[in-house]
Formats: structure tokens, sequence, C-alpha cells
């Protein structure tokens, strides 16, 4: 079963519906049992990241925050899929609306685009674009550059060691669309909403 983490920011029923077309059980919980029980789990969001991580480091009476077991799902060894919003909180801090600490499962800094006074580049980068891939990945097994998925943010993961980085987006500058480090996987782009290329990367995930 895949875990997906409800911490009330997120598209969190059309992850599910995707996952479920494609054959794979799917739950939507805020229990952390139920997140430490799961072959798989997946963090995914939207909405600005200090309102996240204070959603994900609550706890409420006897009940652990649901950072805790997200954590320790990301350091099991189970596959652990980040989306969008759920992508930029595995990094160490972000800029978004003052500097905030991040879960530090993947050390970097999430940043915003920054494009001066250059009318042609939109912040926030919405709609369809192009990725490529720099290296073999699990995650995108079976596509190939050029695969169009949907984005919708402000503000990109810069990790520390850009050997993680699974894909590459041009946005005014290429900067990193997915990252694949062991068991933890993660994209900026949100694959439920990204046709064909993206139920193949769910399908991936699902697999592993």
């Amino acid at each position: 079963m895949i875990a997906i983490v409800d911490y009330g920011m997120g598209n969190l029923r059309s992850v599910q519906k995707a996952l479920e077309k494609l054959g794979h059980a799917a739950e939507v919980t805020s229990d952390p049992a139920v997140i430490r029980a799961a072959e798989r789990v997946i963090l995914p969001g939207v909405g600005a990241f200090g309102a996240a991580m204070a959603n994900l480091t609550r706890v409420e009476g006897d009940r652990p925050a649901l950072a805790d077991a997200v954590k320790e799902a990301a350091t099991s060894g189970k596959p652990f899929l980040g989306i969008c919003l759920g992508m930029q909180l595995l990094l160490s801090t972000s800029q978004e609306l003052g500097q905030h600490e991040g879960l530090n499962l993947v050390p970097g800094q999430v940043v915003k685009f920054d494009f001066g006074a250059d009318p042609t580049l939109k912040i926030p980068h919405m709609g369809w674009n192009t990725l490529r891939f720099p290296r073999e990945t699990r995650l995108f097994r079976g596509l190939e550059d050029g695969a169009f998925v949907y984005f919708v943010h402000s503000f990109y993961c810069r990790p520390d060691d850009p050997s993680v980085t699974a894909a590459v987006c041009e946005h005014g500058l290429p900067f990193c669309a997915a990252l694949e480090r062991d068991n933890v996987f993660a994209a900026q782009f949100h694959p439920e909403k990204s046709g064909a290329a993206g139920l193949r990367m769910l399908d991936n995930f699902a697999r592993l």
C-alpha cells in the first residue's frame, strides 16, 4: 500500500486517483502509524513552505508530529516520493517568505526565480515544459529527453550535491526538476496532471 501524507496542503485525491487508475492501492492518511506501516510513501503539497512545515511539525495531544513519521519513512529504505511543495520540503532551508528550516533529508536550499525586469519570463513558472535527464534513473525509466510535464511554482530546489538531480527543466535558467537519491525521489512538477509522462513516473515509483 502507498501512503499519501495528508498534512492539510496538497492535491491529495488527484494523486490517489492517478495511482488507482494505474492499479496501485493508495491511502490518504494523517496517521503516523499508517505512514510507518506503508510500503511506499508520497509527500505531496501545494502552498507556502513555512505553513507546510508548521503543519508537519505540529504536535496534537498524544499524537507525535507527522514530520517524525515522514523522516522515518524517508530514512527507512522504503521508496519515498515528494511532489511539488513536497519536494521542496525535503531540503534544508527555504527562502519563501523569510527563512525556514525544512526536513533536511536532502541538503540544499529552496530559492526563488529572479529574472529582474525581463517581462518575457513569468513567475510563477506555470504550465507545460520539457524535461532533460542528465543520467539514467529508476523514476524516469522509459521516458526520453523532451517529455512534457506540468509545473506550478515560484521557487525551485538547489541541492548541495548536483549529482542527486534526476531531471532538469529550463525556465530562464536550468533548474533541478526532480531528485533521486537512494530510496528518496522527488518531482517539482505534478505527475498526476502530466498526462502519459506523469503516469509513467508514478507507475515506476509504485513498482519499485
